[in-house]
This record gives structure tokens, sequence and C-alpha cells, in this order.
């Protein structure tokens, strides 16, 4: 599905040449001849880009970038700003206004066209990292992966998940849950940039689930990096008198006191080194079932898919 762009201009001619030339180019473009007019479009349905010029009569550029970045369903549209050469004041106020680049007129078509695909791209990047660790999402994971099965060279793939966890967010809240979170993915990138020299990928799939992708024959290290140093480092996220005695009491939906571990993370591992993997979606069926099988021993642990 082309991406669609929304170009905002009070000159009838510089619309029609921008749309013409965006459309031949593969874009759905539609047009506003005004600030108004273009934040009404923009809540309506907000575009993949908006293309904006600073110099409008009524309302000007960036008073419309102003209320885009104030309005949250509107504030992550990415924004080119038009501006004319010699005002670099307006370039500068649209930059710390939150515009994603800006283009001077009179404009290079080529130009404009690299620079709208490029704010694209980082655009498409951004909106696929996890807010809360910063690691790419399933959009980058499934890349990722499929990018593996096609080089047709060794690689694990490997699936942990955090164990008694929602339990632990019920008792502390959250923003504790979080912090465990966030703890885990230091930890997995930490293994990852121990273990190996390069090539490898690490990624949260949402929630408590992580995947990480490296060269097959550091799928076992990583693994024992991380199971000597997740249990540890996991204690000083519970209150004292629940890491001594290793487990918190949670109240269950029948009001019954229940008894949780501590938080452990189980990892499921699927190699090439032990048979050929055809697809994405059979090393995720793999790893995902070896995670299972880890998850019925206590602790942080591991289970590597020998089967040949």
């Amino acid at each position: 599905m082309p991406e669609r762009i929304l170009v905002v201009d009070d000159d009838p001619d510089i619309l029609q040449f921008v749309r013409m030339n965006l459309e031949m180019d593969g874009f759905d473009v539609e047009l506003a001849g005004g600030g108004r007019e273009a934040l009404e479009k923009v809540a309506a349905d907000p575009p993949d880009l908006m293309l904006l010029d600073v110099m409008m009569p009524e309302m000007d550029g960036l008073t419309v970038l102003r209320r885009m970045r104030s309005d949250p369903s509107t504030a992550n549209v990415p924004v080119i700003v038009l501006t004319a050469r010699s005002l670099a004041e307006d370039r500068v106020k649209g930059l710390d206004l939150g515009a994603d680049d800006y283009i001077t007129k009179p404009f290079d078509l080529e130009e404009l066209i690299a620079r709208i695909r490029t704010v694209l791209r980082r655009s498409q990047q951004l909106r696929d990292l996890s807010p809360l660790t910063g690691l790419p999402g399933n959009f980058q994971i499934t890349a990722e992966l499929e990018r593996r099965v096609d080089r047709q060279k060794d690689f694990a793939l490997i699936h942990a998940d955090l164990d008694n966890f929602k339990a632990y967010n019920d008792h502390y809240g959250f923003l504790r849950g979080d912090a465990v979170i966030g703890f885990t993915a230091k930890i997995l990138t930490d293994a990852a940039a121990q273990v190996t020299e390069s090539d490898s990928f690490v990624g949260h799939v949402g929630g408590d689930d992580f995947i990480t992708i490296i060269e097959d024959y550091n799928a076992e290290p990583y693994c024992e990096y991380i199971v000597r140093h997740f249990d540890d480092g996991i204690l000083d996220f519970y209150d004292t008198a629940d890491a001594l005695q290793g487990y918190i009491e949670v109240t269950d939906r029948r009001g019954e006191r229940q008894a949780y571990p501590v938080c452990s993370l189980s990892m499921g591992v699927a190699s090439t080194s032990r048979r050929s993997i055809t697809s994405a979606w059979e090393a995720s069926a793999a790893a995902s079932e070896m995670k299972e099988v880890a998850k019925q021993t206590a602790g942080t642990n591991y289970q590597i898919d020998r089967r040949t």
C-alpha cells in the first residue's frame, strides 16, 4: 500500500506540481491549500507524512506544526517543512517545534523525494521500537528472521519469556514491572555484547517476551551468560523481605493467597546446527516449543531443540 503524503501550500501551482511528481514516484497524495484545512485533514485521517509550507496567509506552517505537536492524535505525524532559502530562522523554529526535516524553496525534486523517503524510513523504524526498552519490535524481528533464513547461513533463534511476571506486576505495580522489563532487556543485550563480536539481534516482542537472533555456535554461551546474571540481578527489584523468602504472596480472583517465586527467565532455542530451518514460522514455532519445556524447570534456564 503506497505511503500517503499530505502536501500543504497556499500556491496551487506548487501543489499540483508536487502532487504530479510524487504520484509518479508511487505515493498517494492529498492536498491542502492552507493551515486550517491541513489541521482538519490531518486530524480526520493522519497521513504517513506531511509536507508543510511555512509561509502561508491566515495560519502559517509553524502554527500548524505547533498545534499538531500539542495534539496526541497528530503529535507523531512526520513533517518536512518547506522554507524560503533566505529565512534560516524559520528552519530553526521548525526543527525546535518538532519538524523531522526541512527543504528550502526553490527545491530540487530529486532531493525532495530522497528526503521524504528518508523521513518515512526513519519514522517506520521509530514506530517499531518498543517505547519501554528501545528494542526493535515485531516488524523488525520478522524482517531480521526472514533475512537470516534467506541467507541460508547458520543461526539460532532464542525466545525468552519472564516467569511469574504477572504476579510481580499485581503485587508491586506496573512502574516496578516496567523496571523489570528494562532490566531483562539490558541483560539480553549485555549477553549479546559479551559473547558475540557482531551479527546479533535482540528484539522485544511485547510484554515479557523477547527474541534474540544470534550465530548458532554462540547460542549456548549466550544463554549461560543470562543464567549466571539474571537470577542475582532480579533480586534487586524485590523488597528485602520478599527477596529473602524467595517468593511474594498475591491474592487471586477467588480471594485466596498464592505464593509466587521470584521472577526467572525461560529460554527456548531453535538452531540450524541441528536441522535446516526453511521459514521464519518454523524457527519461531520450534523456539516457542522449547521455551515451554524450559518453563517446567524452576529458575532461569534454557532448552535447545536438539532434534534432527
